[in-house]
């Protein structure tokens, strides 16, 4: 098994009331005198109070296409990342040469070298560190990214491993998209960053984490899904003016129809059923997807309450959303031992990914 040592949580120092992105979004993307009041109506609706930019707004007309975006995206990437790990390994009490794994994702922008090589001798990362960059993966990386480096730890119960999410999702902004699906993302995305430090069995036991006060919570299990015909549910169009964001309306009929079956059949194949349930660490995908996952689930209405906060207070973070909700949920007060929790996330594809955790 593994375990999750800390998560780290980073967020540009750019927070703005959501009707100030409101009114920018409007001045740079609406053409003069267009009405304005479906715009008003999606953003309202969002759940959305503020949000965190990747640069200062009055920076993002400036902005001169996407090789300029995807610049911005390295260089405020690398920053938080770094502000990410060194945060991670300060509270797990380790040094940056433990590490031997680094996972990194983003959907947002384009790096090679990715982010991760640039951070190892920015952080003095060791040269023999595995490093495993994912794109594409989108919200659900963050569930995905613990699934993987779990995995690995499996392999390695003395190894200690970072993931790392960086989504900086304001600088993928359109300028001459119009539509439904990117006046729905203009008021629902915000930018921010996540480490996540787990380590293996062996090395947790060595650490004091396996017992008692410090007991970290551990990856019992993870279960991937993937549902066919769904390709265009979710996703980026990606041209000459960077990514232009694909959000069909359907994504929380896709989500009632499939995810509350997937997480049944999970749970009992661990002999548990969503009432031994003890923490819900969603990703805060919008107000239609959090209600429809609460109903296919039947989960009681306090049980996604910390993936709603996360909504209103930075926005969705696409892949570092859910690893905000599970910081979040580490500084709560803990379960008593041995109660399960569950951490999911979906994203383009359209997929799902189950993490099964135990205190």
């Amino acid at each position: 098994m593994s375990r999750i040592v800390c998560v780290a949580p980073a967020l540009p120092p750019h927070r703005y009331p959501q009707q100030t992105l409101t009114d920018a979004f409007a001045e740079l993307v609406l053409p003069p005198g267009t009405d304005r009041r479906v715009l008003d109506r999606l953003h309202a609706a969002a759940g959305v109070r503020t949000r965190h930019l990747a640069l200062p707004l009055e920076s993002y007309p400036a902005l001169a296409g996407f090789g300029a975006a995807n610049d911005a995206f390295i260089e405020v990437g690398v920053e938080l990342g770094t502000e990410a790990i060194t945060a991670a390994l300060d509270k797990a009490g380790l040094r940056a040469t433990d590490i031997d794994l680094i996972v990194s994702t983003s959907v947002t922008g384009v790096a090679a070298p990715s982010l991760d090589a640039r951070l190892v001798p920015r952080l003095g990362l060791r040269p023999d560190i595995k490093r495993l960059p994912i794109f594409g993966l989108g919200c659900v990386a963050g569930a995905a990214g613990i699934a993987r480096v779990h995995d690995f730890l499996q392999g390695d119960p003395d190894g200690v491993a970072v993931l790392l999410s960086v989504e900086l999702c304001s600088l993928t902004v359109q300028r001459d998209d119009p539509s439904i699906a990117n006046l729905v993302a203009s008021g629902l995305f915000g930018d921010g960053a996540a480490a996540v430090l787990m380590v293996g069995e062996r090395r947790a036991a060595a650490m004091g984490l396996t017992t008692g006060a410090r007991q970290a919570p551990q990856v019992v299990a993870t279960r991937s899904r993937f549902y066919p015909g769904t390709e265009r549910v979710m996703g980026w169009d990606i041209g000459g003016t960077g990514f232009r964001i694909v959000l069909d309306a359907s994504v929380a009929e896709v989500v009632e129809r499939y995810v509350g079956g997937d997480l049944a059949t999970f749970l009992a194949a661990h002999d548990l059923k969503t009432s031994d349930i003890a923490r819900w660490i969603s990703h805060p995908g919008g107000p239609k997807v959090l209600d429809a996952l609460q109903r296919a689930a039947g989960l009681p209405d306090d049980a996604l309450a910390l993936s709603w906060e996360c909504l209103a207070r930075v926005g969705n973070l696409s892949s570092a959303s859910v690893l905000h909700v599970l910081a979040d949920t580490l500084d709560a007060s803990p379960p008593v031992p041995g109660a399960s929790g569950v951490l999911l996330a979906m994203g383009p594809g359209f997929c799902a990914e189950l993490v099964l955790l135990r205190w």
